[in-house]
């Protein structure tokens, strides 16, 4: 488990040891709180996060492996973090 400014996280995998932890606390916001996965990866040297949820109507996490292969550089760094304290029912604010 990794501790963070905003919780424990499971570290899933860490490629090329992606996982900054000031990095991760300062692109992380509380969208990302109804995501039970979050992958995050570095293109051109900035942090990119998105999360993957455990339901099929949105962005499945079963989809990772592609959203690797198609989104980012070839062998970028990037790590997938699994959120215990995801709230799936939380609304986002518009």
């Amino acid at each position: 488990m990794i501790e963070t400014i905003h919780g424990e996280f499971e570290l899933i995998k860490n490629h090329r040891d992606a996982f900054v932890l000031d990095d991760f606390n300062k692109r992380y916001t509380d969208v990302f709180d109804i995501y039970p996965y979050i992958v995050g990866d570095y293109s051109a040297g900035l942090l990119r996060i998105k999360g993957f949820s455990e339901n099929a109507k949105e962005t499945h996490y079963k989809t990772i492996p592609d959203y690797l292969v198609e989104s980012c550089a070839m062998n970028c760094p990037y790590y997938i973090l699994k959120n215990p304290h995801c709230d799936p029912n939380k609304k986002r604010e518009e």
